[in-house]
């Protein structure tokens, strides 16, 4: 894989702000797009735009049979061996609305147990609260240690008979943490708990394979590997989707409509109401083509070369004046690298940062529990895709020097 034809391939890699070149190191956040993505989705639009499943037209079969083409990609990017275990989706966030909702319907009672994270993205939690809310169950989390990693004794004492749903993130969007998934769903099985992987920051950067992991659920989001936004994907277990209620009710999830009642298709058509974003999933198929075919050993160890090279220089450049959080990178650490820089607030840095053509991200990054543990209120996101160099890095590092001076002047 080169670098240098990878980027090529980002039109939006050529632009400039503020008189400087462009430096993305927001991929965390959302990918940018390869020109192939981009005009797949053109492409949908012009020749193959028509309603799917219902039309006898040959236009209508056609974009039935590149949509149904694009949720076998899909299954064969996670490793499933069945395209009807997957549900196309909005993103992530709607994934496990749709897990915590169908679950919440016909498998969870009041008094279940559910367990999560503290490193969790919202989209990881305030599901499974309202579901609190709604149903009486109750919510847990594992806790991370100060390298941020997860909690080792919380994995035997928080998952235990009882618990009917453990739900963990692959990648933290937050520490880069690489979680012990295999452990984890093990842990769950035997104990007779459904597991769910958040796998939104791991998919751009690791090879997914379902029954490696030995998870019953797992989620991404197509706008984090080069695809679209306002699609993603939903693998589920066969035997687990047929035994779930509906998300949500109208066309196309029905069999029969009668006053009093309806009748539901087997999955995925069950969870699929109305519809469906043809267009994204059909894009989305073009991104994992795109992204695969870089090689996955390729793709991992850029990855981590990246965050390594930005821990170290980072470190080098500003010792005890920065702090940088989550494993180190020889711990398993991937797709970020967050810190703060004493003296300045993330806001202000995302901000300077912008001014010198650099785009990271400042905030809370939806996951307060996060801030909470560590006692910050917000940190500072540097997060790496395949198209960034050590050439980002070495810029990011010499305008935090610039800030740092800015902000040691002022006071």
């Amino acid at each position: 894989m080169s670098i240098e034809d990878c980027r090529k391939d980002f039109p939006i890699l050529g632009r400039s702000f503020h008189g400087r070149p462009l430096v993305y190191l927001d991929s965390a956040a959302t990918s940018q797009k390869p020109l192939k993505v981009i005009e797949a989705e053109a492409e949908y639009y012009r020749s193959l735009n028509a309603n799917v499943h219902r039309g006898v037209y040959a236009l209508s079969e056609e974009a039935t049979a590149g949509y149904e083409a694009a949720r076998e990609r899909a299954a064969r990017f996670v490793g499933a061996k069945d395209p009807e275990e997957i549900v196309f989706v909005r993103g992530t966030t709607e994934g496990i609305n749709l897990l915590s909702t169908s679950l919440g319907r016909g498998n969870l009672h009041r008094g279940d147990r559910v367990v999560s994270t503290e490193m969790e993205h919202h989209s990881n939690i305030v599901p499974w609260q309202l579901l609190q809310q709604d149903k009486g169950t109750e919510l847990d989390y594992i806790g991370l240690t100060d390298d941020g990693q997860l909690v080792p004794g919380d994995i035997e004492q928080k998952i235990v008979r009882g618990v009917k749903v453990t739900t963990f993130t692959h990648v933290s969007n937050v520490l880069g943490t690489l979680n012990p998934v295999r452990e984890l769903a093990d842990r769950a099985r035997d104990v007779g708990s459904l597991s769910i992987l958040d796998a939104a920051q791991s998919a751009p950067h690791l090879k997914l394979d379902v029954e490696r992991l030995g998870v019953d659920f797992l989620v991404f989001s197509g706008h984090k590997v080069f695809g679209p936004t306002g699609i993603g994907v939903v693998w589920g277990r066969k035997e687990l989707l047929k035994d779930m209620a509906p998300y949500m009710g109208g066309g196309e999830m029905i069999l029969e409509v009668e006053k009093e009642r309806a009748t539901y298709k087997d999955p995925p058509y069950r969870f699929e109401a109305g519809t469906p974003n043809i267009a994204g999933a059909i894009t989305l198929a073009a991104a994992l083509d795109y992204l695969e075919h870089l090689g996955w050993e390729e793709v991992t160890a850029h990855d981590q070369a990246l965050v390594a090279d930005a821990w170290k220089r980072l470190s080098d450049a500003f010792g005890p004046k920065i702090r940088l959080f989550g494993p180190a990178p020889e711990k398993g650490h991937h797709g970020v690298v967050s810190f703060a820089l004493k003296g300045v607030h993330p806001h202000d840095m995302a901000s300077l940062l912008d001014h010198e053509g650099i785009a990271v991200r400042g905030g809370h990054h939806c996951a307060q529990l996060i801030m909470r543990r560590y006692g910050v209120p917000a940190l500072t996101r540097a997060s790496y895709a395949i198209y960034n160099t050590s050439n980002d890095t070495a810029r990011l590092a010499d305008a935090l020097g610039k800030v740092e001076a800015f902000f040691r002047g002022s006071t």
